[in-house]
């Protein structure tokens, strides 16, 4: 019947061309890429109408001779590899050989290209994948790449675009993706013969941050520190506790130079922050990780935007234990922003006339012995009661000695019974009592929790669930661990089980729905991790209802061992929920409210 036909070789061009490039953005990504791996030092980018009318990237690469310049347009003609066992330990951005080819069966395509020493270059024209001239040039060395008329010979591909102004932004994405990655290359984007940005060459990630995204972001990143590991090598910059996005925007990873998209690098870098993030919210990453390229395999997707790795729980476990170290090798440079000013503050002048009352609300009651009521209140039964602070214990507003290893600050008052105030050597401080609060409750019944194990209840009635097999499997090899978190589960015949104890302080109306949250949490946590770490969000809710409140007058010593417990905490940064627990302003913003300092 003769159904089955060989497609002619325009078609097939146009249907293969779909994998690759799905929008000017994808052109934009496969030049660039193609640049990159010729070894320039600068690359700049023109577009216009949003990519659909021309793209031109230009690079002082390499470049090619005639011969290499004609067969960069065949399909699957590549310099990258030349075997299948090259495959396994792929070191160069492109390796296919299908993005020229690709493009320039949907558009109207230039190539022109000259090697460093050669008399002249080469020109070919391309249209709708048909050679039409193929002649000599006089451009510079390097490559230069000119897409005119993108989807021309299909409009229904046409159709589906956005508007100019989205494929810009689409674009600019891809060419700061480039240059995060590229750092030693200078990048250029003209856009509609406007230019847009021009990024010199840098010496370090740190100064391509800078001219990218400005100064005050790159003061909230901290830098990476390896982990020491011979096979995973960890670099880059994370966002500080507390500051997060609303979405994956600016949550950056490359791997061996490569930006990627990745569910478990995306999962090592949430669970490595862990409570150092509200819920819904994204760090801020810009994370490299270097490994032997034959440790991953970059072949498993058409715009090569997804990795395998041939270890993913050890790569998991890297990034998860340096995001926690470098987090916690920051709290002592974070801890310094709060220490008091070497000297006092001065004294008034007894000549001048000074008519301010305080307002009640931030006075503090005289110091005594008393036993602090919020501070010290027992949580479920787990925490123990705080032990009074004694007067020659605190320390004195004024203070400012010390040995160097105490927590040394100003308290000024607290306004509106829930923000304390402090002075230290930076200026303002405000500290949330209610979140400050929650982070040492959470902490100290955690610890609590991991030593003593989790108190548990006998429930009246035990309940019996059902579950799918692949569930029932999970929780038959994880009870050891379950019953580490408290919870009393045995097997109670084919994939169905009976719960008869549960952690004390939970108070759930439905156990199995409960259980159906821990099986779903317990998956996305690392093997290395706590087997308390399902159980914090339950933490968190408790102390958050035990925690001192707004409006709950604190005395003086009660917000000074707030303070000082606050600052011995591993995360102080932020409360269980994420948010801050801490705020500076700056003499320098005062300077500039006060019009002082423009």
């Amino acid at each position: 019947m003769n159904r089955i036909r060989l497609l002619p070789d325009t078609v097939a061009s146009q249907v293969a061309a779909g994998e690759v490039v799905e929008r000017p953005a994808s052109v934009v990504k496969e030049l660039i890429e193609n640049s990159i791996d010729a070894g320039p030092r600068k690359i700049e980018v023109m577009i216009r109408r949003g990519g659909i009318s021309l793209v031109r990237v230009i690079d002082d690469g390499c470049g090619m001779d005639r011969d290499d310049a004609l067969l960069s347009l065949e399909r699957h003609a590549t310099s990258k590899i030349r075997s299948a066992k090259d495959l396994q330990a792929i070191g160069t951005l492109g390796f296919r050989g299908e993005a020229l080819p690709s493009i320039a069966s949907v558009s109207r395509f230039r190539l022109t290209t000259r090697e460093s020493g050669a008399i002249a270059g080469t020109e070919i024209i391309i249209n709708g994948g048909k050679i039409d001239i193929v002649r000599e040039s006089g451009e510079a060395p390097g490559t230069q790449v000119e897409v005119r008329s993108l989807f021309y010979n299909l409009p229904a591909r046409r159709k589906f675009l956005r508007s100019e102004n989205t494929e810009s932004r689409n674009i600019e994405h891809q060419i700061h993706l480039q240059a995060i990655g590229h750092p030693q290359i200078a990048f250029t984007l003209l856009r509609d013969d406007r230019l847009v940005f021009q990024l010199p060459a840098t010496a370090t990630l740190r100064d391509r941050i800078r001219d990218l995204y400005g100064v005050e972001l790159l003061e909230r990143l901290i830098e990476l520190h390896d982990t020491g590991s011979p096979k995973i090598k960890i670099s880059g910059f994370i966002g500080q506790a507390g500051l997060s996005r609303q979405t994956r925007a600016q949550q950056l990873i490359f791997v061996n130079g490569r930006a990627i998209e990745s569910g478990l690098i995306t999962n090592a870098v949430r669970e490595g922050y862990h409570t150092a993030l509200m819920k819904g919210q994204y760090p801020v990453t810009f994370l490299f990780v270097d490994l032997d390229p034959a440790a991953v395999d970059v072949n498993v997707h058409p715009a090569k935007r997804e990795v395998r790795f041939r270890d993913p729980n050890g790569v998991h476990e890297a990034i998860i234990r340096c995001v926690q170290e470098t987090l916690e090798r920051s709290r002592t440079e974070w801890q310094q922003k709060f220490r008091a000013p070497a000297t006092p503050p001065s004294p008034i002048p007894e000549k001048a006339t000074v008519d301010l009352k305080l307002r009640p609300e931030i006075t503090f009651p005289e110091v005594s012995d008393r036993e602090l009521p919020h501070l010290g209140r027992a949580v479920a039964g787990v925490v123990d009661s705080g032990r009074a602070v004694k007067p020659d214990e605190a320390l004195s507003p004024q203070s400012s000695g010390g040995d160097g290893n105490e927590h040394r600050f100003q308290i000024i008052g607290v306004l509106g019974r829930l923000y304390i105030l402090m002075e230290n050597e930076n200026g303002l401080v405000l500290v949330d009592q209610h979140a400050a609060h929650e982070r040492i409750l959470f902490e100290e019944l955690r610890r609590k929790m991991e030593e003593q194990g989790v108190p548990t209840q006998k429930l009246l009635l035990p309940q019996t669930f059902d579950l799918p097999p692949r569930d029932a499997d999970w929780i038959e090899r994880n009870l050891p661990t379950l019953e580490k978190m408290g919870i009393g589960i045995e097997s109670f015949g084919p994939n169905t089980f009976k719960i008869d104890s549960l952690p004390s302080f939970l108070n759930l109306l439905d156990p199995a729905q409960f259980m159906s949250k821990v099986i779903d949490d317990l998956r996305s946590v690392s093997n290395s991790s706590s087997a308390m770490r399902m159980g914090e969000e339950m933490i968190a809710k408790t102390v958050c209802r035990h925690a001192v409140k707004a409006n709950d007058p604190l005395g003086y010593l009660e917000v000074e061992k707030l303070i000082r417990d606050l600052l011995d905490c591993d995360l102080p940064y932020c409360c269980p929920h994420g948010r801050p627990t801490m705020i500076q302003i700056s003499l320098a913003e005062l300077e500039k409210k006060f019009g002082r300092k423009i």
